[in-house]
């Protein structure tokens, strides 16, 4: 039976210096907060836990404080000497780990989001890992960079494998055990069943469960006081974790149990309230709201799409706007249907047709079941490679990107044409998280949107198909990259894009 312990009881009984956590979470949601709070607690006043090493798929953090600093969730693990090694999907809501990791302070480790997700259901079934074709020719291969962020890692070697599976090059993730998962949950009953119904998202959180059980690890699920209730009172439809695999139940404030970033508790996250599209504000027009329309004049019936973090947000704004039906959206954190949220809600969806375990989303990414994706558009060179993980000092991290850039056959990738002032199209960019090499080998369709042109993927290079009216290639296209795009057939972007009504995208 499922122990009831303080935060505090479950650190010092549970995690010792030198054990793996995996920790489950989608940016701010389904978050174990007052786990983290507690073990960072432990370490500041009795040195321990420390050396430990740190697993989890899905970007997480971005809580901030009062002053607005980043410091929630897994940032509370970044104190040094309390983590040794970091293996994660991204990195780029965790400011405090990044900086231990660019310091050469842990050996940190980036991964696909959905190869650690599917791992999680490896290590589960006590298979010896993930065999799978993503990440080849991007930075995780290990011809390349083999997912290594620094010095640290690059003494312990890369933890990828690249292996010869019949006569075809794959990526091997090899299984270990994990010794404490930390999950939470909206209801937990008395022998350790947790609920999850009032959540926009399951992310790992039954993979990672079974991992830590089956590994002789233990797991402990945090809760909400109010919602800590007797056995027999929850629907069994909606419990996702049983109680067999719960070593310890940690009651938190209801602090610790937002169930994102941006909001406490909204039902039409969650399936229990479905609200009218016609209720979201539109967009302001802006360069963001021109990209987004451009991308979405991609958009065909029935198409199945995923929606990725920031610019390609917008998407799903002009979706609703337009009165666009006929095509479901998705995202890598498990939700099929509705209108992805943005901002600190980002990972959950309005309204959604259903929430998949995130292992199970990839599974269906990787099998290659969306028509299109919406990806972000920070670094691209020449050649049509694209970096969204790692500019300079900073350590972003690939999330789902490579996942969903691998296997579906239309790519559009959208953001502004320049940054601050400063060229996105380089020579060489500083890492890469999309391949256009593979992308060519695979024959996908790929598109670089930007609010004053778009770029198609061809063999020899991008080329440039499309500018905005008015627009001189020379002065304001050319003269803002560091190469030169093939340029043959240049036709004038839709007015429509950049007038303040409706387009009519629907029809």
């Amino acid at each position: 039976m499922a122990k009831l312990m303080t935060a505090e009881e479950a650190v010092k009984a549970y995690i010792k210096d030198g054990m793996t956590i995996a920790t489950n979470g989608f940016v701010g949601a389904v978050q174990p907060e007052g786990m983290m709070r507690a073990i960072q607690k432990s370490f500041l006043e009795e040195g321990t836990p420390r050396d430990l090493t740190l697993v989890h798929a899905a970007g997480q953090g971005g809580g901030k404080d009062a002053e607005g600093n980043n410091v929630g969730q897994v940032n509370h693990l970044g104190e040094e000497g309390l983590l040794k090694k970091v293996i994660a999907g991204h990195y780029g809501l965790a400011p405090r780990i990044q900086k231990l990791a660019l310091e050469n302070k842990v050996a940190a480790y980036n991964m696909p989001q959905g190869c650690l997700s599917e791992l999680f259901r490896e290590i589960a079934a006590g298979r010896p890992g993930l065999l799978t074709h993503v990440g080849l020719n991007t930075f995780v291969d290990p011809d390349v960079e083999g997912g290594m962020l620094n010095d640290k890692a690059r003494e312990e070697g890369s933890y990828v494998k690249k292996v010869n599976f019949n006569g075809e090059e794959k990526l091997f993730y090899p299984s270990f055990p994990i010794d404490v998962a930390l999950i939470h949950a909206s209801y937990v009953d008395t022998q350790g069943n947790c609920s999850l119904e009032e959540e926009g998202t399951l992310a790992d959180i039954l993979p990672i469960a079974q991992a830590a059980y089956t590994t002789g690890g233990k797991v402990i699920v945090t809760v909400e006081k109010s919602h800590y209730v007797e056995y027999g009172s929850l629907d069994t439809r909606f419990v996702q974790v049983p109680g067999i695999y719960i070593e310890a139940i940690v009651l938190v404030d209801s602090d610790c149990a937002k169930q994102t970033n941006g909001s406490y508790h909204n039902e039409a996250f969650s399936g229990e309230k479905r609200i009218p599209m016609s209720a979201m504000e539109p967009m302001p027009m802006s360069a963001r709201k021109i990209i987004a329309r451009r991308c979405a004049m991609e958009l065909k019936a029935g198409a199945v799409v995923n929606l990725g973090i920031g610019m390609p947000e917008g998407v799903a704004n002009i979706v609703a706007e337009e009165g666009i039906e006929g095509m479901v959206l998705t995202t890598e954190s498990g939700t099929i249907g509705g209108v992805p949220a943005s901002g600190g809600d980002f990972g959950v969806t309005t309204n959604p047709d259903t929430i998949l375990h995130q292992s199970f989303q990839f599974d269906f990414y990787d099998g290659g079941g969306l028509d299109i994706a919406f990806l972000g558009l920070a670094q691209c060179d020449k050649f049509g490679n694209i970096n969204v993980s790692k500019f300079g000092p900073r350590i972003a991290g690939c999330g789902g990107f490579i996942n969903i850039t691998q296997n579906t056959p239309v790519v559009v990738f959208c953001g502004t044409f320049t940054v601050k002032g400063k060229n996105k199209f380089l020579e060489n960019v500083e890492q890469i998280t999309f391949s256009a090499d593979f992308a060519n080998k695979t024959g996908q369709k790929v598109l670089y949107v930007t609010e004053c042109c778009v770029f198609q993927l061809t063999k020899e290079g991008i080329e440039l198909i499309e500018v905005a009216p008015g627009v001189d290639i020379e002065k304001d296209i050319l003269a803002h990259m560091d190469f030169k795009p093939i340029i043959k057939d240049v036709k004038v972007m839709d007015e429509r894009i950049f007038k303040d009504e409706i387009m009519g995208l629907a029809k």
